[in-house]
């Protein structure tokens, strides 16, 4: 179709891979490493069936180690320089927060240089300050943008204001893997190492995880996170996502929540293998679009 821009994104927004194919967007897979039984693979984050994801958190859940490097500076150059050779000319591409790594500014200097090569090419990245399902949000929005013949420049403006008015609330069953991944401090990895105690996760303004509660049990997570959206639910744009690594019955419970207090069908998903190496098996998490900005009720 003929769209005024294209839609970019890297793995870290989590979008299906059915989902990217169907709605024309264009995808870098970034790439992890697992170690296991004392070898190590390097992969692809670029799944197409679900069982592929329960089978890398069943890997960890057995003792795999996996690492990710999500810079990527060659593969992102290699995916703008075919969009560029294919004609593409305004991008509006998304990426990792820059709370988490400089996977944003890689892919802007890999975007100026392709630039150098076919001056019309021009890349406006979303620094979206989340990632996963967080980021695939600010993407499904854009994609309305995109459909309803708005500019990049439209879209990329719409996105920022967008982003602060993401929440989330994600609870890890193993803070240790967003310590070893330098994503959480030791002192708040410590927290989660007393008996039953469940951090209550969320990113702030800048795009940076931090604790924000603790609570006892996977229970009273579930009931605190019920409790946030009782406070303040979604907006007008009734956009509600769950996630998780593997743990299905919480993303359950929080999924038939939403549809039965707020008549929403949220977009409930697993995982993808680059945030779930830092996440770690077990986790699951409730975010969604308010008036309010982050964290402010």
């Amino acid at each position: 179709m003929g769209y005024k821009f294209t839609l970019s994104v890297d793995s870290t927004c989590d979008l299906y891979h059915d989902f990217v194919v169907e709605n024309e967007i264009a995808f870098v897979p970034l790439t992890f490493t697992v170690e296991k039984d004392g070898k190590m693979e390097d992969r692809l984050d670029a799944f197409t069936e679900y069982g592929q994801y329960v089978d890398f958190y069943n890997e960890l859940r057995a003792g795999a180690f996996s690492r990710t490097a999500m810079l990527n500076y060659e593969a992102h150059f290699e995916h703008f320089h075919k969009l560029a050779e294919g004609g593409a000319q305004d991008v509006v591409h998304f990426t990792i927060s820059s709370g988490l790594a400089r996977t944003r500014e890689v892919a802007a200097q890999a975007a100026a240089d392709v630039q150098k090569e076919f001056p019309v090419f021009n890349v406006l990245v979303v620094d979206p300050l989340t990632t996963t399902v967080g980021c695939g949000a600010l993407v499904r929005q854009a994609l309305k943008y995109r459909n309803d013949g708005k500019t990049a420049e439209e879209t990329w403006k719409y996105c920022n204001e967008l982003r602060l008015h993401i929440q989330h609330f994600i609870v890890a069953d193993d803070l240790q893997y967003l310590k070893r991944g330098g994503r959480i401090s030791a002192a708040a990895a410590a927290i989660g190492g007393v008996l039953g105690i469940k951090p209550i996760i969320s990113f702030d303004k800048e795009g940076k995880l931090g604790v924000i509660d603790k609570v006892r049990g996977t229970k009273k997570a579930i009931s605190y996170i019920k409790d946030k959206m009782e406070k303040e639910g979604p907006n007008d744009l009734n956009y509600v996502f769950v996630v998780h690594t593997g743990n299905e019955a919480a993303a359950k419970e929080l999924e038939e929540y939403v549809k039965e207090r707020f008549h929403i069908q949220p977009f409930t998903q697993i995982m993808g293998p680059v945030i779930g190496s830092h996440v770690g098996p077990g986790a699951f998490a409730l975010g969604y679009i308010t008036n309010s900005e982050r964290n402010e009720f």
